[in-house]
């Protein structure tokens, strides 16, 4: 992806080009997509936000400035969307759907098992990864997001969470902490040490 071509599109956008705005929604969605089905859980609402990012993107086009990429801008724009849903969520004490999609992504097989015990094995550890980074806060579960599902590099987590790079990296620090005691207490230790 060139960044140099992004902020070409970005300019072309802002003079009213709606193709130059449409190519950076066909190279950004899915990547942003797969942000924010992480941060809540449930596949329908992810889609209505990513509806909702770029539509907001599109609107305040001449607010962009061109300090950061235009992905980064998408992001911030996505995370807090996510934010702000996870935040009323709590307010009408919504429930997490039995069917997780992150689950999908968790579960792909590198190494195919014949061995159904394995398979349940890996199905296990599957919700039980996704169980440990439920339990982070809202701060550490976004930031390692960013970092270890998108694969963002600190600098651009920390200018799409306005934060210091180096409290970028504490919190993936930490969420890898708590995330290793979590999996600890569930079993799991064998199936690390083992590897």
């Amino acid at each position: 992806m060139n960044t140099d071509d992004d902020r070409e599109l970005m300019q072309a956008a802002k003079h009213g080009n709606s193709r130059a705005f449409g190519e950076l929604i066909r190279r950004h969605q899915k990547r942003v997509y797969r942000v924010v089905v992480h941060m809540l859980r449930d596949a329908p609402e992810a889609e209505d936000v990513v509806q909702d990012t770029f539509l907001r993107a599109h609107a305040a086009l001449d607010r962009f400035d061109g300090r950061s990429q235009p992905y980064t801008w998408f992001y911030r724009i996505a995370v807090n969307l996510a934010l702000n849903r996870l935040r009323s969520r709590k307010r009408a004490r919504d429930v997490v759907p039995a069917e997780d999609p992150r689950l999908d992504a968790v579960l792909v097989e590198t190494h195919p098992s014949s061995a159904p015990e394995t398979n349940a094995e890996r199905a296990q550890l599957a919700r039980d990864l996704c169980d440990a980074v439920d339990q982070l806060s809202e701060t550490l579960r976004t930031t390692l997001i960013l970092v270890a599902v998108d694969g963002l590099p600190h600098g651009d987590v920390s200018t799409i969470l306005g934060c210091p790079e180096g409290t970028v990296a504490w919190r993936i620090h930490e969420a890898r902490k708590r995330i290793r005691a979590f999996l600890v207490e569930r079993g799991h230790e064998q199936q690390e040490t083992g590897r």
